[in-house]
């Protein structure tokens, strides 16, 4: 059982691709005790850090999977969670942030603040986790911590202070000046583990006055005791670190650390500052709705003596079995308890309970509120609720956005196709994002993810992990269609064949869906039926019949979206209408009406992010431009470029092998998902010719 509550951290540790998330944790690991050597992110001894166990990650040098750890500092219990940095893999930051109380986000030092710390910040501001920042890799040549903090004000928009200040830069970095003690630290030994404390250096007390007033002047917001000991100047050490920690836990300030995670400087100074100023589980409020009271919103509270309420939030489909990982929320669970899946209503013996430490496992009997563990054996999917019985409410769920990409696969033998079932199965499980389907006219296997690393990484893992082989078709677009125009409608469907018929009749009105309307922006049914034109019993099979159309768009056999269907008037038959009646009269209306509406074709842009030397500028915007992309902004420092641009995702296919070799590898890129938006006259032409085409091989067949 966890001990004192209030000595608990559950923290996430944040930041855009090789910022350090991992290195930074291996550390943490080995101040901690947990581990007794340090390995590197791709190092040369071929071990590789702890919390990249996936051999494609240690290969790689990414983190693919979000991995769970725990460790103690000073009598504090940190659980910890290392999240990707790729966007690929934003699922895996979703569920996590989903789930923790606060979190570290990690800067480049030289980079500063880039267009993933952007996605990750956002994503912690739609889950109110309270942060620190730690600004990584302060030895490396043009790193500037007064610049990041500057960025992190002016590009996030935070509340930052800087908390302390570096002794050195880049490889004269020596160690850090704590400005609340207004000590100098610096970090000795082989792996920075033996701590001195001295006396500020004469060169930086007038730097490190300037900026402790600063930081006094912005604390003081949150204590009203602080601001009075300022005009005493009487400052107490409890008092500052008091309102620093109420300025985080109400998410209006970001105090900013300084360090080298790989040079060992500066990070036990930051598993101190987890201590101090992030939440323990009971000072977050944490939401559930009442499937009793048609789902209102109630608050779950971290207490032993009330009901079990935990969330499953991530799935490992292992050698074993399957592994949950879960945040219990409320109450307390033991092995051999029973609970209960909200979602499935099926009922659950608990088998084994564990504590993870990346992929290694101990045992544990029980667990209580606001602890994270793992369970073996249960069979259920992310995002689940599960319960003692003794509540019916269900955890808030997280975010899952849509894929954009897919990619057809084809098992190149049988023994091949069995093992590929297999892992698709478990993949489907484990990653929201991660869709298979198999397309009824080709009657192929088609997977869907979040872009094209996300796909290559899971045909490895299958070829690795099952022993399957596949082969891969050309990514496809996840194309959409969608009407321009408002249009009326009437149609009768009728069909008489001995015996009774069947007849319907709907007449309506169909209109675009408004960028600025708060509802469903895929599809809005409204009845406006007055008089029993279409009896009551029958308005559901209408709008199913709609629904049902909506799959497969007639221009190029893509899902339609932004749709609003209005029925205004129709017609029914005492003895010949029924359900599959008024649903054959909503699907023919809708192909006798959306020819006339104006329909076209939708493609997914991307917001794109490229970082290279100011000297490839020139070269990475003729790159953007060849894609049909539109650059949104541009930024040049210390001879480092950023472009930002939004540019469609049909045009990005190859895009990294292209920069690279046109940028001698120096740039690399990020993008995410922004919008649909109509494609160009000339490409619409070209999908519906290679659409038509398709169906005419199709019928030949």
């Amino acid at each position: 059982m966890l001990g004192d509550i209030d000595k608990v951290r559950n923290i996430g540790i944040s930041a855009h691709i090789d910022s350090g998330k991992t290195t930074l944790t291996e550390r943490i690991l080995f101040y901690t005790g947990k581990i007794h050597a340090i390995h590197e992110v791709r190092g040369k001894d071929e071990v590789g850090a702890t919390m990249d166990s996936m051999e494609l990650e240690r290969e790689r040098g990414i983190t693919i999977a979000s991995a769970a750890t725990y460790c103690e500092w000073k009598g504090n219990q940190i659980n910890i969670i290392d999240t990707p940095g790729h966007v690929d893999f934003t699922v895996e930051v979703e569920r996590s942030l989903r789930v923790l109380d606060g979190a570290v986000l990690i800067l480049c030092g030289v980079s500063g603040v880039q267009s993933q710390s952007m996605t990750v910040d956002r994503q912690m501001k739609r889950y109110n986790v309270p942060r620190i920042a730690f600004i990584n890799k302060l030895d490396r040549s043009g790193a500037d911590p007064f610049k990041v903090t500057g960025q992190l004000r002016d590009k996030l928009g935070h509340n930052a202070v800087m908390c302390q200040l570096p002794i050195g830069l880049e490889s004269d970095l020596e160690g850090v000046v704590d400005l609340i003690t207004m000590k100098a630290y610096y970090f000795d030994g082989d792996n920075g583990e033996d701590i001195r404390e001295e006396e500020i250096p004469d060169n930086l007390k007038d730097q490190a006055d300037e900026y402790r007033e600063q930081m006094l002047d912005a604390v003081s917001m949150f204590s009203e005791e602080l601001m009075e000991e300022m005009l005493e100047e009487e400052v107490k050490e409890e008092t500052v670190h008091a309102a620093v920690r109420a300025g985080v836990l109400s998410l209006d300030l970001t105090p900013v650390f300084l360090g080298s995670a790989y040079k060992n400087k500066g990070v036990q100074k930051l598993l101190d500052a987890v201590n101090a100023y992030l939440p323990n589980p009971t000072e977050v409020t944490n939401m559930a709705v009442d499937l009793d009271n048609d789902e209102a919103e109630v608050e779950v509270h971290i207490d032993d003596d009330k009901p079990l309420v935990m969330l499953a939030f991530k799935l490992e489909d292992g050698r074993y079995g399957q592994l949950t990982y879960i945040r219990v929320y409320q109450g307390t669970l033991k092995k051999g308890d029973t609970v209960y899946n909200m979602r499935t209503g099926k009922k659950v013996k608990v088998g084994r309970l564990i504590r993870m430490h990346s992929d290694e496992m101990q045992d544990i009997d029980d667990t209580n509120a606001g602890d994270i563990v793992a369970l073996f054996g249960v069979d259920c999917a992310s995002g689940d609720t599960f319960t003692d019985g003794n509540v019916n409410v269900a955890m808030t769920s997280m975010h899952i956005p849509e894929p954009v990409i897919s990619l057809s696969i084809k098992p190149v033998d049988q023994k091949a196709a069995d093992n590929m079932g297999k892992a698709l199965g478990r993949f489907v499980r484990e990653d929201p994002t991660f869709r298979t389907e198999v397309d009824q006219e080709s009657n192929e296997t088609v997977i869907s993810g979040m872009g094209e690393l996300h796909l290559e990484v899971y045909v490895e893992r299958m070829k690795r992990e099952y022993n399957c082989e596949v082969e891969t078709g050309a990514p496809q677009v996840a194309f959409r269609e969608t009407i321009t125009q408002p249009t009326e409608f009437s149609y009768t469907h009728k069909k008489q064949s001995g015996g009774s018929g069947q007849y319907g009749k709907v007449a309506g009105i169909v209109t675009p869906i408004a960028d600025d309307d708060e509802g469903d922006k895929d599809f809005q049914f409204v009845n406006s039926i007055k008089g029993g034109a279409i009896p009551t019993e029958y308005i559901p099979a209408v709008e199913k019949g709609f629904r049902a159309s909506l799959d497969k768009g007639r221009l190029i056999g893509f899902p339609v979206i932004g749709v609003k269907v209005e029925i205004n008037d129709g017609q029914s038959h005492s003895v010949d209408s029924s359900e599959m009646a008024f649903q054959a009269a909503a699907r023919g209306a809708f192909r006798e009406f959306y020819g006339r509406a104006k329909p076209q074709i939708l493609e997914p842009i991307m917001k794109l992010a490229v970082e290279g030397p100011s000297e490839f500028q020139g070269a990475i915007l003729k790159t953007i431009m060849q894609r049909r992309g539109q650059v949104s902004g541009s930024t040049e420092e210390d001879g480092f470029s950023t472009v930002e641009a939004e540019v469609p995702l049909s045009e990005m296919f190859g895009y990294a092998t292209d920069l690279r070799s046109m940028t001698q590898g120096k740039a690399e890129f990020t993008m995410e998902f922004e919008k649909y938006a109509a494609v160009p006259a000339e490409t619409t032409a070209e999908l519906k010719k290679k659409y038509e085409s398709k169906i005419v091989d199709e019928d030949d067949d």
